[in-house]
């Protein structure tokens, strides 16, 4: 798409600036530095721009950031990298004509006195770049080399680089029917194309709350492979679920609509604000619990429980390619020790007989494979409940010989998250 120049560029830009700051220091991420400040200030069409500059960077830093060092004699300030990652963004990626790359780059370098100075830099370096054409695509490039590192450990050569090469693309928007059985109809009302198990997958962008169904309840934004999890246990209408760690939400969304009796628990209740808003869109209801799931002071036990464990979210990058670039080696050791308090905590809830789903957006073999193996090993009462090929609308090549998932992004065409699932029984005592 062409983004022409126009006199609100500049705050835009700016703005791209200031988001990919967030994502890159870690001080709450991309998502919510969108909406305060300088950026939510911005008129729509400008937030959208700024949004999609900063996306477009992130999902191509590695190769530009390798291009740009070989442009530099040095290490220039991080907003200084930041401008030249901006510049070769749009003049590479998005369309925007080379002399306006250029030219809003160093007028913005301008603006502050930390790269005042570096203005003849940036014109020079961006200039350069533009002669050389854009960076080269080496698949390798575009994953942080730790992750890469990780992965080729786990998966293999062939598999980390497939998965590397989803980074770049932009996804589609998934969406799940608040009835399956509407997938087909929905599918041609929006233009859109239906997957296994009920979701509906659109290239169509902008305002989704203006799209056919919205206001109608039909259905909400969710990954297909995040919508995996709810189906696979097979609730039935007037059971008891327990949805833990539960918002955003789409899980809590898909364990009502099957006709549950839902309780989400959250230790987030600003994030729980939006489980209660799509709650009242769909016309669905659920029980609404502020509380740290591993510590939660109510006896209940339940039909079903869902854990949607906290996580590094390394398989959600297709949406949230900030999650690479924010995420710190330690990280994973640090998440896998509050899974395994969540996991038994979990666990204690499922009633003699009942079931149990673990989940992690993550494709970090500690936060699933090593989690289920450790949760075995210290709950005799919990049984591997195996899923079978296809089962919930989960792709073939994810189903391991153990009868959990490995999702993988490229695992579907188009792509999907990449998420480990296992499902569990508990013995009846």
């Amino acid at each position: 798409m062409t983004h022409e120049l126009n006199p609100e560029g500049l705050p835009a830009r700016e703005a791209a600036l200031a988001l990919i700051d967030a994502a890159l220091s870690r001080r709450g991420g991309l998502d919510e530095a969108a909406s305060v400040g300088a950026v939510g200030r911005l008129p729509p069409r400008e937030r959208a721009f700024a949004r999609a500059l900063a996306m477009a960077t992130l999902r191509h830093l590695g190769p530009i950031d390798r291009a740009l060092s070989a442009k530099l004699a040095k290490e220039p300030p991080p907003r200084v990298r930041t401008l030249l990652r901006l510049g070769a963004t749009q003049a590479f990626y998005l369309d925007v004509p080379a002399f306006a790359a250029v030219a809003t780059s160093v007028e913005l370098a301008g603006m502050s006195k930390t790269s005042r100075s570096f203005k003849g830099l940036v014109n020079a370096v961006l200039r350069g770049l533009l002669r050389d054409g854009p960076p080269s695509d080496s698949v390798g490039d575009f994953a942080p080399p730790w992750l890469l590192a990780r992965w080729i450990g786990a998966y293999g050569e062939a598999q980390a680089l497939a998965i590397a090469a989803e980074i770049a693309r932009e996804p589609a928007t998934d969406l799940t029917t608040r009835n399956p059985a509407d997938a087909a109809v929905l599918a041609t009302t929006l233009e859109a194309e239906a997957l296994p198990g009920g979701t509906v997958r659109t290239e169509r962008r902008g305002d989704v709350a203006a799209w056919p169904g919205f206001d109608d309840g039909l259905w909400w934004v969710q990954d297909a492979a995040a919508a995996v999890p709810a189906r696979l246990l097979n609730v039935q209408p007037g059971e008891t679920v327990l949805d833990l760690c539960a918002a955003p939400g789409g899980k809590t969304l898909q364990l009502a609509a099957a006709g549950a009796t839902v309780t989400a628990v959250d230790r987030s209740p600003n994030r729980l604000v939006r489980v209660t808003e799509n709650l009242a869109r769909l016309k669905l209801s659920a029980e609404i619990v502020a509380a740290d799931a591993g510590a939660w002071d109510d006896a209940r036990t339940f039909d079903a429980v869902l854990l949607d464990a906290p996580c590094s979210a390394t398989g959600t990058f297709r949406r949230h390619p900030d999650v690479l670039w924010a995420a710190r080696p330690g990280d994973v050791a640090s998440l896998a020790t509050v899974q395994a308090r969540l996991f038994d905590a979990a666990a204690d809830r499922v009633k003699p007989g009942g079931r149990l789903v673990y989940c992690v957006c993550s494709l970090e073999p500690e936060e699933g494979e090593a989690q289920v193996a450790g949760f075995l090993a210290r709950r005799p009462d919990m049984v591997l409940d195996p899923i079978a090929p296809g089962e919930g609308g989960a792709p073939l090549p994810s189903l391991t010989a153990e009868g959990t998932l490995r999702i993988l992004p490229h695992h579907a065409e188009g792509g999907v998250d990449g998420f480990f699932v296992a499902r569990f029984t508990r013995q009846a005592v």
